[in-house]
């Protein structure tokens, strides 16, 4: 384990856990991968609006922020009325929750884009008179026209691109569907704005398609949830800006070098959620490629890293992986700054004991990988007339949710199923369930919990 410590960033630490003992011909190496973000600047928490600082920060030195807070004005947002005067309600406590100093837009979205505050193609830096006046903008927010995200991200993507800060955060409520522009010119948006900024998306109500809201956060390494009752919008919106506003380092990447000879099978963080990262390498030398992680706060999160070594006989060992976090250098000119760095280890043995055994923190997040898989799976055969098929997979899901100790899950599962035997993994689908209910579960289900080390 390393550490790495600079004036207002946090100090990285990391972790691996792994059974390194191979037996004779094995090849698979698993690691679970315990990322830590503490200290920086925010040890003494948030500070209310209008208060100093967090401690730790002197004056002008906390990490500069932008954020831009996308607003669905789609006509949907009408029905009912109370929905629209819940979204800007909601978009107004986050506001008041907005640092002194961080930049800020708030767009509205429809069938296009459009930058409602300050309304000049920039951003405006928070103070008591800015809030004011954007508070005073959304007050004007009338529903009407269609929806088309892509185009809401790409004047996102712009506005905070012209911004020189630390970290980039977009905000995005939507309550329909997409119809508006093709799925391809979403994924587009997305590819885009991939790694430029991350944004929280969120559902309200129940007419908006799951797939898409989490498209959107999980292309921009951010999170998303349903409000299934637009009355709890202000505490989440308040509760995201809290989140945002105690980032302090962006464009971190988790870097893997292996030897020669060592394919990689996997990297996905596994906690707090689900989310395969294996597709998103960029090479950075013949041996290294980086993954993104976004941005952190005082944190901890755990990431899943799966190689297969060449066979080698008992008593050899070898180095299967390196990880190191990477912190870019700015001006893109000088090398790169490594946070903290652990070695992923392969040993050959004849002892059967040591070789078969599962370590724990491997075993119980390819538990929590696996839940995640099989609620989708057992959603979608619900939703196509499988109900044999969705029987076998929800039951799974309740097994799994109850061996691991996911509450949260195991509750949002009954709601769907009437569980029978838990930990067997024996259910009944419900003849009737809410629409709320199956969405909320199918939101949240690369939810996981940490294993108890």
């Amino acid at each position: 384990m390393a550490n790495f410590s600079k004036s207002n960033v946090p100090q990285f630490s990391v972790d691996v856990y792994q059974n390194e003992f191979l037996p004779e011909g094995g090849r698979e190496v698993n690691g679970i991968v315990t990322v830590t973000s503490t200290g920086g600047g925010t040890t003494g928490g948030i500070p209310l609006p209008g208060a100093a600082a967090a401690p730790g920060y002197g004056p002008g030195q906390a990490p500069s922020a932008a954020v831009v807070l996308m607003v669905d004005c789609s006509g949907s947002m009408d029905y009912p009325p109370t929905k629209m005067r819940n979204a800007r309600d909601a978009t107004a406590a986050a506001i008041d929750t907005l640092r002194e100093g961080t930049r800020f837009s708030v767009v509205a979205g429809t069938h296009v884009a459009k930058d409602v505050y300050p309304g000049n193609g920039q951003l405006a830096v928070a103070d008591a008179r800015t809030k004011a006046q954007a508070k005073e903008a959304l007050r004007k927010l009338s529903a009407g026209g269609g929806t088309a995200i892509g185009t809401w991200l790409r004047l996102t993507d712009r506005l905070l691109g012209a911004a020189d800060v630390d970290i980039r955060h977009g905000i995005l409520l939507t309550d329909g569907r997409n119809e508006h522009e093709a799925a391809e010119d979403l994924r587009a948006a997305l590819d885009s704005c991939a790694g430029r900024f991350t944004c929280d998306a969120r559902g309200v109500g129940t007419d908006w398609e799951v797939k898409e809201v989490t498209s959107v956060a999980s292309a921009l390494l951010g999170t998303a949830d349903i409000v299934a009752d637009p009355a709890g919008l202000a505490a989440d919106f308040t509760q995201m800006m809290e989140n945002a506003m105690g980032k302090e380092v962006a464009d971190v990447a988790l870097r893997l070098w292996t030897p020669v000879g060592v394919e990689i099978r996997f990297v996905k963080q596994v906690a707090p959620t689900v989310e395969d990262l294996t597709g998103r390498r960029t090479e950075a030398s013949p041996r290294a490629g980086d993954y993104p992680t976004g941005s952190w706060g005082d944190e901890s999160r755990d990431y899943h890293v799966c190689v297969l070594v060449p066979e080698a006989g008992i008593g050899q060992e070898m180095l299967a992986a390196r990880v190191s976090l990477i912190l870019p250098d700015p001006s893109g000119a000088g090398a790169p700054q490594v946070l903290s760095q652990g070695l992923v280890r392969a040993v050959w043995t004849d002892d059967m004991v040591a070789s078969t055994s599962i370590n724990p923190q491997v075993a119980h997040y390819t538990g929590q990988a696996e839940l995640a898989q099989v609620i989708q799976q057992g959603l979608d055969a619900r939703k196509s007339g499988d109900f044999d098929g969705a029987t076998a997979k929800l039951g799974r899901a309740v097994q799994l949710a109850s061996a691991s100790g996911n509450q949260d899950t195991a509750k949002l599962l009954s709601k769907v199923v009437d569980v029978v035997d838990a930990a067997t993994g024996t259910v009944r689908l419900k003849a009737k369930v809410a629409e709320a209910d199956e969405m909320t579960l199918e939101t949240r289900s690369t939810k996981t919990v940490r294993v108890k080390k």
